[in-house]
């Protein structure tokens, strides 16, 4: 099995003038991966270059220096150095320098599989007491050394074999892993530890592979050197393009803006802005905007001119080698002079020209651009600069599709494979590399040449590694996969390679959270559990830090600025030792120990599964819905009629007449019953009698159904004539819903928000608090004088937030139903004591297995301009109190809970990038449920009970639902107890409608009793 988890650094990098062959080699070498660029000979190279991290003087122009960073690190666990023999023994000058930092025992004899037996050095860090190792080959005049944490040893051997063979070995590597780590945040980690040179070349490669998101966070470091402003300008174009690649396109108009002030008129900066702003466009889908954007003339006409032409002469020359430090720096590195990128630039503006001529279907103008930029870009170098590979890729794959379209599929497969044969060699295991795959796939399967399909898109499927770090790039790729498989639902085997190629497409931010908690608690209070939440807690801290440090850089810069930015950075460097060493302890106990994630099997998800369960998941790809439905004995998938963007506008059809605001107040319509069952045909008819005989559904939902709770749905006709009859008989029965056949009405319903995340948590054992009950609520209304919450950036909240508060009936109506149980004590706390600073403050939330919070949730922003900032209303407090229990302090909080119930409006909705990153999280935000509902998760709470909507006061019946919820028999699950007093509102004409019922979700695994039968096994649901 092979790994992506770790990759080999060069350290930083000297001047590359003085060995040209190695210009087009690869900047990163992950072990696992071939990613290195083919030179001249063909043969297969790492980059070379000097070593600063060491004494200057240790290490020359002739030898090698790489640093080694590991997923779920937050710094290098580790360096490789190739050293050459030059009067005297090299690994001494090393062993000095390493004296000052670690105690070693005598050195050992061990082997290493290709190398031999090697001198071994077991050592302990003395400001960290953790375990390090070193490693010393020799071979000629050439010692080779890996010295590293020793929790990373198969990392440390890996790249010790890579690099004494001057190439890439495969191998396997087993680390700590927490979970939390996922490819953008491990770009930040690798983007820090690469001086800016190093760290710009990544970010284009980053790119070049499709990475989009890896690749913004690499430039997004990159904006902090203020120093040079065209450095600067480069970064935030590429950002600007990096966000507009992953549809952010609002931050995206932002920083582009903001470029174009810092780009000025060179020629290089001109032509990548140009660029840049016509794949935004094409991004958007707006063609004729971009064609214009290309056409529109550049600043440096006469420059312009004459490169357009390929003609560089003195003058322009003169003015291109003259172009800014943070971009000439790039030559040395990758070998391109400041005229080789304008060239390669204006061949990627041909290259967009036949992409967007080919869209117009003018496809003999398009076939000429598109060969006249592929003969500009080989004439560059040979064509064997990396960027003009990508680029070329790019251009085979759009003469392919002009090959298609016009009946000749034997010059379309071939073009197909020149693009994967040329990222294979460039960008292999890319985004890009199983795009271009994911095309060739396509063209099979149109061809009728199905199996070759299949068995291409299974490799995608697998090298992607069940990951959905690249879901944006490969989603829409694999929509074929899923056309081929659902045509053989019959076959278990297709069936199970659905679920797991659905599992590549993008989830919520929450899902992953919920992993990292299952994982969290899998240890209960053991020392592998506390090292884990350190690692978790020191990883978030570390990128709140890199947040806070991108946000000074866009302050006025003076003497207090560059004094924080300095203490951040110390910061930064500290706390990513400490989470380092943190991950290298955690190696000691083998559950952390992780190879491959991989996506969850079909049939581990089925082993799961209790009698009378059944687990539904939805998957939206591309244009079109998929569906697989499983139980614990059978499994199938389902192509569904329903698209998207119907989906999208029946939920919005349906929430509209549950709820919606005008002028100012919440207003109800009369429910669209009809709708609500031609909904619930279009996703479940096919499967109605696994449905209606479940006694549990577990939903995975996807698209608009994450913001419209399943249990609302109306399963039969019947029950919808009988309706329709009653209103035209009178119109007061309108609002009358009594005896629809609801599919929350007969079976409990729970929400999981990934396969592997419920999987997880069902596995993962119940809360050890002694305490049965907490509960929160009635706000004190804001005090004349009092100032009203507000963040950085000015966006506050009218006191008229506060000046409502919610009723405290619903908990104690709760304790008191918790009363008639001896399962532990409980406590409410309401008014002035009910403050933020007051919560966070407290060193026994942990003590309670039931949190319950009824007060006012804002979820959307105080003004249209203002960030999305979660947070759940409190009362004022001490001077850290401002009246919110934000995103990130929820997060904080350190909970054991079985169950959190967020009695409060809108609470199952999103967070939005801002709250998610102000949280140390680098994933998810923009998903419903992405909001409170997982920063609750994070904190440490196995179930959570939300809201889709505004919670209802009429006829007392959120107090009904909730206290309801207590009533229920011991040993009732969470997902049972809410449908028995759902069921009791369902049954009365004045509460029938799903405003007063339906509104909260159980996310999770909603089978956690509310209250333990005595003896029972607590993690067990009642048969």
């Amino acid at each position: 099995m092979i790994v992506r988890n770790c990759a080999v650094w060069l350290l930083i990098g000297a001047s590359l003038a003085q060995t040209p062959a190695l210009a087009q080699s690869s900047p990163t070498v992950p072990l696992s991966e071939r990613n290195v660029f083919p030179i001249g000979t063909g043969g297969l190279v790492l980059c070379t270059g000097q070593a600063s991290a060491t004494d200057p003087a240790l290490i020359d122009m002739f030898d090698r220096g790489y640093a080694i960073v590991c997923r779920d690190a937050a710094a290098a666990v580790g360096q490789v150095y190739a050293l050459r023999a030059r009067g005297g023994d090299p690994a001494e000058r090393l062993a000095t320098l390493r004296s000052e930092k670690a105690r070693c025992a005598a050195a050992e004899t061990s082997e290493i599989k290709g190398l031999g037996a090697v001198e071994t050095l077991n050592c302990r860090l003395v400001a960290a007491d953790v375990g390090y190792r070193v490693y010393v080959h020799r071979s000629g005049k050439t010692v080779t050394i890996a010295e590293g944490l020793a929790g990373y040893d198969d990392a440390l051997r890996l790249a010790l074999r890579s690099v004494a063979a001057d190439r890439v070995i495969p191998g396997e590597i087993a680390i700590a892993t927490t979970g939390i780590g996922d490819p953008t945040s491990f770009a930040s980690v690798q983007a820090g530890a690469l001086n800016s040179q190093r760290a710009f070349a990544e970010a284009y490669r980053r790119n070049n592979a499709g990475s989009f998101a890896e690749s913004a966070e690499f430039f997004a470091v990159l904006t902090e050197n203020r120093s040079e402003v065209s450095a600067r300008a480069e970064a935030l174009v590429n950002q600007a393009l990096q966000k507009s690649n992953l549809g952010r396109y609002g931050e995206a108009e932002l920083l582009f803006a903001e470029a174009r002030t810092l780009a000025g008129g060179e020629p290089v900066a001109a032509r990548r802005f140009r660029n840049y702003r016509a794949m935004h466009l094409l991004n958007q889908g707006f063609a004729t905007e971009a064609l214009s954007e290309l056409d529109r003339p550049l600043e440096e006409s006469e420059a312009t001119a004459s490169i357009a032409e390929g003609i560089i002469d003195p003058a322009t020359a003169a003015r291109l080698s003259a172009e800014s430090p943070g971009a000439q720096r790039l030559a040395g590195f990758d070998g391109l002079t400041t005229q080789d990128r304008a060239r390669v630039l204006d061949g990627q503006a041909r290259q967009l020209r036949g992409v967007i001529l080919r869209q117009q279907g003018r496809t003999e103008e398009a076939i000429a651009a598109m060969t006249r930029a592929l003969d500009d870009l080989i004439a560059i170098r040979g064509g064997r600069i990396a960027a003009t590979i990508w680029l070329r890729a790019q251009i085979f794959g759009e003469l392919a599709a002009i090959a298609e379209a016009s009946g000749d599929s034997v010059e379309a497969e071939r073009r197909h494979r020149e693009a994967v044969a040329l990222l294979d060699a460039s960008y292999p295991s890319s985004a890009a590399y199983f795009v271009a795959k994911g095309r060739l796939a396509g063209l099979l399967a149109r061809a009728g040449r199905a199996d070759e399909a299949i068995a291409i898109y299974r490799e995608i499927v697998a090298g992607s590694g069940g990951s959905s770090g690249s879901a944006r790039a490969i989603g829409t790729t694999l929509a074929p996969y899923f056309v081929l498989l659902s045509e053989r639902a019959g076959d278990p085997a297709a069936v199970a390679d659905m679920f797991a190629a659905s599992q590549i497409l993008l989830r919520p931010g929450a899902a992953q959270t919920q992993v990292v908690l299952a994982r969290g608690l899998s240890e209960g209070s053991s020392e592998a559990a506390r090292l884990f939440r350190q690692s978790v807690s020191l990883t978030r801290e570390v990128e709140r830090a890199r947040v806070d440090l991108t946000r000074l850089a866009a302050l006025p810069q003076g003497a207090g600025v560059a004094a924080r930015a300095t203490e951040l950075r110390a910061d930064i460097a500290r706390m990513g030792q400490q989470q380092v060493a943190t991950q290298a302890r955690l190696a000691d106990f083998p559950r952390y120990r992780v190879v491959a994630p991989g996506a969850l099997a079909l049939s581990d998800l089925q082993g799961r599964l209790r009698p009378g369960e059944v687990y539904y998941k939805l998957s939206v790809v591309d244009d079109a819905l998929y569906a697989i439905i499983a139980s614990s004995g059978s499994a199938r998938a389902l192509h569904l009629v329903l698209t998207p963007n119907q989906l999208e506008d029946r939920v919005n059809a349906l929430r509209e007449t549950i709820t919606v605001t005008q002028n100012g107040a919440q207003v109800t319509y009369p429910f669209n019953v009809v709708l609500a069952h031609q909904l619930y045909d279009e996703l479940f008819g096919t499967v109605h009698a696994e449905i209606a005989a479940a006694t549990h559904l577990i939903f995975e939902p996807d698209g608009a159904m994450l913001r419209l709770p399943p249990n609302i749905l109306v399963m039969d006709q019947a029950g919808v004539d009988a309706y329709r009859a009653r209103v035209a008989a009178s119109i007061d029965n309108e609002f009358d819903f009594r005896g629809l056949a609801w599919l929350g009405r007969d079976r409990d319903v729970s929400t999981a928000v990934s396969a592997r995340a419920f999987s997880d948590v069902r596995a993962t054992p119940p809360s050890r608090a002694r305490g049965q009950y907490l509960g929160f609520g009635q706000n004190m209304p804001v005090v004349a004088g009092t100032a009203t919450a507000a963040v950085g950036d000015g966006c506050t909240w009218p006191a008229a937030v506060w000046d409502q508060p919610i009723s405290p009936d619903e908990l104690f109506s709760a304790r008191a139903a918790l009363a008639m149980d001896s399962s532990g004590a409980s406590d409410i706390v309401t008014g002035a004591a009910f403050t933020d600073s007051a919560i966070r403050g407290r060193a026994d939330l942990n003590d309670f297995r039931i949190l319950h919070f009824a007060t006012h949730g804002l979820v959307t922003a105080p003004r249209p301009e203002c960030p999305t900032r979660p947070a759940l209303v409190t009362s004022f407090g001490d001077t850290e109190s401002d009246g919110l229990l934000t995103f990130a302090e929820i997060f904080d909080l350190s909970l054991d809970a079985d169950l959190i119930i967020l009695s409060a409006c809108d609470t199952a909705g999103r967070a939005g990038l801002a709250a998610t990153r102000e949280a140390g999280l680098t994933t998810g935000g923009d998903f419903a449920l992405d909001g409170l509902v997982r920063a609750f998760i994070g904190a440490g709470s196995r179930l959570v009970v939300a809201s889709h909507w505004p919670v209802p006061d009429d006829y007392d019946a959120t107090k009904r639902l909730v206290s309801g919820m207590f009533e229920a028999p011991v040993g009732t699950s969470v997902a049972g107890a809410l449908r028995e007093a759902q069921h009791g509102l369902m049954v009365s004409a004045d509460t029938s409608h799903p405003y007063y019922w339906a509104g909260f979700a159980v996310i999770g695994d909603g089978v956690v009793p509310v209250v333990h039968p005595p003896g029972a096994p607590q993690n067990q649901a009642p048969r």
